[in-house]
């Protein structure tokens, strides 16, 4: 068992990660400090926010590439209902309602019609973030109360870790719990390798689906709040790009995209190693469409390792001798 977890592939990008830090750590200036890594998890908290739903979503063999317009269009609602007047306290939960209701539609059309889940959120990526900008238009609303955008990023007491980021891994380590201990996520696990015999067994596999989305557009919608407040600014195109970085992070991880397999460690280490890596480069003023390609290239690693590694690992044990037991004398 020991011996089978440390050849995995959540292990291996440990490891990377571990080496990336070291190797930036001595060959780029500013990396090991404390106000690097405060800044660095900042980065990481929306991507980790929404790539923890998103885990559970591709291990059931679907997909949402809506997550980070869902991100915007409730950066800019978010704008307008503080233009007109509404309370902060109040436009949280009124954003979480809002989020679930893009992913009740995105489930709908999944589990209720029976499209491929890929199609139907390329739409609405589409659709989603085209209303950010009937909402919002192209301007920015950004005379947030300094209380709220100054606590959304304050750091724990002594240290340059943002509370957030203590909340997303306290999120995670619920989500695990879920995924890894208990019957729902070996239901999920089940639905990933066979959708039919799951359904056989029991498992409500619309139903579970359909709830899995609207659970992943309520989260977009939280780091979508989290994102207006950190920059201050609620503008139609914020979050665009993201679920590259969150799909990236999840299969970096070891989630296979055909769905079944995966664990939340790999997703937590694949989320590191996209953002540190990313972070790294940008502090040693490499350009912006080098970043890019290195997300792409991270993409493609992640689709074609865990697999090629799971089919290594495959013909090896069919090339390993049978052993019989001796003769007794």
């Amino acid at each position: 068992m020991v011996r089978k977890r440390l050849g995995s592939w959540d292990v291996l990008v440990i490891v990377v990660l571990a080496v990336v830090v070291v190797v930036s750590s001595a060959a780029v200036e500013g990396f090991a400090s404390s106000r690097f890594w405060g800044f660095l998890l900042l980065d990481v908290i929306p991507i980790a926010l929404i790539a923890l739903p998103m885990t559970l979503v591709i291990i059931t063999g679907e997909i949402d590439l809506s997550v980070a317009s869902v991100l915007g269009l409730s950066s800019a609602v978010m704008g307008q209902l503080w233009t007109a007047g509404v309370p902060l306290p109040l436009i949280l939960p009124l954003i979480l309602v809002f989020g679930m209701v893009l992913g009740a539609v995105n489930g709908l059309f999944v589990t209720g019609f029976g499209l491929p889940s890929l199609a139907v959120t390329i739409g609405t990526l589409a659709l989603y973030r085209g209303l950010a900008y009937v909402v919002l238009g192209d301007k920015a609303v950004a005379d947030f109360p300094p209380t709220w955008t100054g606590n959304m990023i304050e750091a724990l007491p002594g240290t340059t870790v943002p509370w957030m980021a203590a909340t997303v891994a306290g999120l995670a380590i619920v989500f695990g719990i879920v995924l890894h201990a208990t019957p729902v996520g070996r239901a999920l696990y089940a639905m990933g390798n066979n959708e039919q015999a799951a359904t056989f067994s029991g498992i409500s596999v619309a139903r579970t689906k359909f709830w899995l989305f609207v659970l992943t557009a309520t989260v977009a919608a939280l780091a979508g709040f989290f994102w207006t407040m950190r920059y201050a600014s609620a503008r139609a195109d914020n979050g665009a790009g993201l679920e590259l970085s969150v799909v990236a992070a999840v299969l970096l991880g070891g989630v296979s995209i055909f769905g079944g397999r995966g664990s939340l460690l790999g997703v937590i280490a694949g989320v590191l190693l996209l953002i540190t890596l990313r972070n790294a480069l940008q502090l040693a003023d490499v350009p912006a469409d080098t970043l890019t390609i290195v997300t792409g290239t991270l993409l493609i690693i992640s689709v074609v390792g865990p697999n090629s590694a799971a089919m290594l690992r495959s013909r090896l044990r069919r090339r390993r001798p049978a052993t019989t037991p001796a003769a007794g004398g």
